[in-house]
């Protein structure tokens, strides 16, 4: 492994062959594997995720699959968190973490300096605020609201006190309005990272999709969500993934058998769509066409990572 590179993600819309291509390049860099699929983290959602099995995996460690029950929730700042723990863990290791998956904000977060408003906070501040709230009404912080963030004033009442206080706290935290806050992140690198990307032409993007949803349907996918329905499993923001919610939706009374897997297929094609489109414009991305053999992906590939490391 050359030490130049801290990390590589291998990225790209559902069904581009990403698992191939960053299995192989795990054994040639001495790499271990990080999930970067957001759905990926829950257990039980193996199908509908199309989920790694261990077969795939070559001897390849892989790490933060199957971390979540499916009735808990799962934010990107706790993805964040684990992901950059893993990171260190491995590189502590002489390894190369490789993140791969199609979450591009998930691997965004990661990467680069993404902070979340949450972030910016002071309990200290906050309740100073409060007390001053209690004692003098909300029009003197909605008056110094104003001054000093007129735009976020311009979207809160008065009476909206929560959003009133929090507003103020960011400012007081870190000394940008809200929307600055928001907007200087994610720009600038947190290690010396190298983002692959596959692509295809819509076209066969999207016969892949299908096939792969077919696929899916043979495996037990049916099975699968329904065993998580008559768990009572059915709001949760686990199977609020694609495959999962149109199926849930087929055991409601919603939908027939057909109508759930034509939506499982439309809803991951507009999926895969709206992934490029994110990847494109918010990430530094050296992309590769996955319209070749395992072979020549990983070859152009290897091409890439050997001209980063010039």
């Amino acid at each position: 492994m050359n030490e130049s590179i801290d990390v590589i993600a291998v990225v790209g819309p559902t069904a581009s062959g990403k698992t191939a291509l960053s299995t192989a390049l795990a054994l040639a860099l001495n790499g271990e594997i990080i999930n970067g699929d957001a759905m990926q983290v829950y257990k039980e959602l193996n199908i509908g995720t199309a989920k790694i099995h261990p077969s795939e995996m070559r001897g390849v460690p892989h790490h933060f699959f199957d971390v979540k029950e499916p009735t808990e929730s799962f934010s990107v700042a706790e993805y964040q968190e684990a992901v950059r723990e893993w990171i260190a863990d491995i590189q502590s290791r002489g390894k190369l973490p490789i993140i791969v998956g199609g979450s591009g904000m998930y691997i965004q977060a990661v990467l680069f300096d993404y902070r979340f408003t949450e972030q910016a906070a002071d309990p200290v501040i906050r309740q100073r605020l409060e007390e001053e709230l209690e004692s003098s009404g909300s029009d003197d912080l909605y008056a110094r609201l104003r001054m000093l963030d007129p735009k976020s004033a311009e979207s809160i009442h008065p009476n909206n006190h929560r959003r009133l206080i929090r507003a103020l706290e960011i400012v007081e935290v870190t000394g940008r309005t809200k929307q600055e806050h928001e907007q200087q992140q994610g720009n600038q690198p947190m290690y010396r990272e190298l983002l692959i990307g596959l692509d295809l032409p819509r076209e066969q993007l999207y016969e892949r999709i299908d096939r792969r949803v077919d696929l899916m349907v043979e495996a037990g996918l049916f099975a699968e969500v329904h065993a998580l329905w008559e768990r009572g499993i059915r709001d949760t923001q686990a199977v609020q993934a694609i495959g999962y919610k149109e199926l849930i939706a087929h055991f409601n009374g919603q939908l027939t058998k057909e109508q759930a897997i034509e939506a499982v297929k439309k809803n991951t094609r507009n999926y895969a769509k709206r992934q490029l489109t994110y990847f494109r414009n918010k990430l530094p991305i050296q992309w590769v066409e996955a319209n070749q053999s395992n072979d020549e992906i990983f070859r152009r590939t290897s091409k890439i990572i050997e001209d980063f490391q010039k």
